[in-house]
């Protein structure tokens, strides 16, 4: 018989050696080697293409250059090539110029304390030697040619080769982090990267006004970045960020010479009130060095935000000079940040001084006024290309067949059916009608040329230019409006044909083309009241609904709605900045994009826009999210017909009031009767809506169209465009009669 505690003694024992967990050892710690060591430093001072145009550029300016240009392919992953015409290297420099940690600009660290140049440790070439190719062409004063010499790793590659050279230094930078994979492809963007680096050229180009500054793409004649010699600073912003920067800006001076030592100089140029931009931008230059300081900006903005109205963003310039010896350069890997010695008493004193700069100033604003010129119309005088003008000219007239005669021309501003009633005659000409002056206005807009620098938008309209059908586009960009046929389809001729147009797929494709043409540049429709998300979604959601008596989904849709509101305050920030749909931190809807001036969306179609939001957009993938905002701006601003049915024809008992009884029913059969019965406010309500969608369609949206619509290719099998008549062929069945 076996004993059952001996049996259990005999399994933990066996069971024992197979659950003990032997001790670790501590690993052993080993020295990396240097190639290690040099790529994991370069990946912090080289982190993206930017950041070599920068080191090399503060060296070109540390090398007195008085001339500095950049060519840049493919974002600088390919290529980046800075070229001066400074001091050069020697040739005896040139076997230790990429070694880490040599340089001509300081020999001890105390030398840190009173530093004047742009670069000291001797990191940025050696860094880029270790991620890319690098050749350096350099001659100095005095020589008789130059030395071309290519480098990796950090040492030189060969020997240097005298070469033919200009003045100065030009370095070039091949195939950046080619030995880095993950870094290259978080890199593809290349116009993310261009953008970037033609904003840090910028930026230098203003301070640096005694030195010229050139960009530009390779292989591109023109130059994205050209700024010369400049007196003065004003006109070195006023070259590169423009006219309309400069005139709107102010000077503002801080100086402090307080003993126990807060002592600085700062002067630069701040916006005034009637400049207007979507986001703030700060030019800060720390003792000729560009840096950023995140609590300076800050400071600025909230001064801005109290003083002029929320929607405007700064542009500031500022240098601020302090002692060297109270700034501390060595804080980060690219020299992007500075640590200053009483840093928040500095702030605070450039505050005070722009707040009280901004209240002065404020006292009076200018708003931009348009001339409008007055287009005559072909019913008060005639065209000069016209029979009777050629005839008083003396010119010969060429006969046209009569069954090829266009009786309209799209460049009448009149362009409809009644417009050949005989017109009042005006007694002075400065007497425009205000139809007229908006008319006029709308055909002289053009599209906006600035877009967004993200390749995602870029070929979601290169997409658009290349889907456009040759023929349609013609015909939009010549056709005349002639009036409505029923709510959805408009007549339009053009030539001698005589077309359906569907305006509500016409106005649905027009909206989402101007909304990828402007986009992250939209003026807003400011909101009297905010509208809370939940609601409205909620609302669309019980308006999908084909049985709306029946509450029992009415959970699950309250769970839809608070799912779609928490996305999309989510999304706030991005939908503010790039389409100027603002969501507030609650869940409130107060601004709407300007998608074409002089038109306002149906605002009952608000719940079903943003139940789109919530639902149809692919947010994950970049492109596709900004193709599924910009269809959903599209739709929603599209002249669709208004929601309360059309009062003309047997659509007006649908005004008739409630709770009539049959026998009042039928008395209403009388004309009499019929319009004491109707609901007048509903029933006027109505009528302002149709009347403002078909002004909207004559005066907005086929101006609009001729200057901005590229129509796809699918328009002209879809329906869009119906041909009706034809000219040449009336006359035939004419004939035949």
């Amino acid at each position: 018989m076996i004993d059952g505690s001996s049996l259990t003694v005999e399994m933990e024992e066996e069971e024992s050696p197979a659950t003990a967990i032997a001790p670790r050892e501590p690993p052993k710690i080993q020295r990396l080697e240097e190639s290690v060591v040099n790529r994991i430093a370069a990946g912090e001072v080289i982190q993206r293409p930017v950041s070599a145009v920068k080191e090399l550029v503060e060296n070109s300016l540390d090398a007195d250059s008085s001339s500095i240009s950049v060519v840049v392919k493919d974002g600088g992953l390919k290529l980046i090539q800075v070229s001066d015409d400074g001091h050069g290297i020697r040739r005896d420099d040139l076997p230790i110029l990429c070694e880490r940690h040599t340089t001509s600009k300081l020999t001890k660290y105390e030398d840190l304390f009173s530093l004047s140049s742009m670069g000291f440790r001797g990191e940025a070439l050696a860094s880029m030697t270790y991620v890319a190719h690098v050749t350096v062409t350099t001659i100095t004063k005095g020589q008789i040619h130059g030395y071309r010499v290519s480098y990796r790793d950090g040492v030189m590659e060969n020997e240097p080769k005298a070469c033919a050279a200009v003045k100065g230094t030009q370095i070039m930078v091949e195939n950046l982090f080619y030995n880095m994979t993950a870094r290259r492809k978080t890199l593809q963007n290349s116009a993310d990267d261009y953008g970037k680096i033609v904003d840090l050229l910028s930026r230098m180009a203003i301070h640096h006004n005694n030195v010229s500054f050139s960009c530009r793409k390779h292989g591109a004649v023109k130059a994205d970045v050209h700024s010369a010699v400049s007196p003065s600073r004003l006109d070195s912003i006023r070259s590169v960020y423009g006219v309309s920067v400069a005139k709107n800006l102010m000077k503002v001076e801080v100086s402090s010479c307080d003993p126990s030592g807060c002592t600085f100089d700062m002067e630069g140029f701040i916006s005034n009130s009637n400049y207007v931009a979507k986001k703030t931008i700060l030019v800060l230059f720390i003792n000729d060095r560009l840096v950023e300081c995140s609590a300076l900006k800050r400071a600025i903005e909230i001064v801005y935000a109290a003083t002029l109205p929320k929607a405007s963003k700064p542009f500031v310039y500022m240098s601020i000079i302090l002692p060297r010896e109270h700034v501390d350069i060595n804080i980060h890997p690219t020299k992007k940040e500075v640590s200053l010695l009483n840093q928040e008493i500095i702030i605070e004193m450039i505050q005070s001084e722009v707040e009280v700069k901004l209240r002065n100033a404020n006292d009076t604003r200018t708003f931009q006024e348009q001339k409008v010129e007055y287009i005559q119309s072909t019913l008060t005088s005639p065209r000069s290309d016209s029979p009777v003008s050629q005839k008083l000219s003396g010119q010969k007239t060429q006969k046209v067949p009569v069954n090829k005669m266009v009786r309209t021309d799209s460049s009448d501003p009149a362009g409809r059916l009644h417009a050949f009633l005989q017109p009042k005659p005006h007694n002075l000409p400065d007497k425009v009608s205000s139809l007229s002056v908006v008319r006029s206005s709308v055909r002289q807009r053009r599209n906006p040329k600035e877009t967004a620098d993200l390749s995602s938008v870029q070929e979601l309209i290169a997409g658009v230019d290349s889907c456009c059908h040759p023929g349609l586009l013609e015909t939009v960009r010549n056709c005349t409006y002639v009036g409505m046929a029923d709510d959805v389809f408009a007549l339009v001729q053009y030539n001698t044909h005589l077309y359906l147009a569907n305006v509500v797929n016409l106005s649905k494709e027009l909206m989402y083309q101007q909304t990828l043409r402007r986009f992250a540049h939209f003026n807003a429709i400011q909101l009297s009241d905010p509208a809370p998300l939940s609601e409205l979604i909620l609302l669309a959601l019980k308006e999908e609904d084909l049985d709306p008596e029946t509450d029992k989904n009415d959970d699950l849709k309250e769970r839809i709605a608070e799912m779609n509101t928490e996305l999309l305050k989510e999304k706030a920030e991005m939908l503010e900045e790039y389409f100027s749909v603002y969501i507030d931190s609650n869940g409130n809807l107060s601004q709407l994009p300007v998608i074409l001036d002089q038109y306002t969306p149906d605002m009952d179609r608000v719940p079903e826009f943003l139940l789109c939001l919530g639902n149809d957009v692919e947010w994950e993938d970049e492109k596709s999210c900004f193709q599924g905002v910009s269809a959903a701006i599209g739709n929603f601003y599209a002249m669709h017909p208004p929601l309360l049915p059309n009062p003309s024809g047997d659509c007006i008992q649908f005004y008739t009031k409630r709770g009539e009884s049959s026998q009042e029913k039928s008395d209403l059969e009388g004309n009499v009767e019929m319009e004491d019965n109707l609901d007048k406010d509903l029933l006027s309500d109505a009528e302002n809506a149709w009347a403002q969608r078909e002004w909207s369609i004559q005066h907005v949206l086929f101006p609009s169209m001729r200057l901005f619509l590229k129509p796809p290719a699918s328009m002209a099998s879809n329906g869009t465009f119906v041909k009706v008549a034809s000219l040449e062929k009336l006359y035939k069945i004419f004939e035949r009669c």
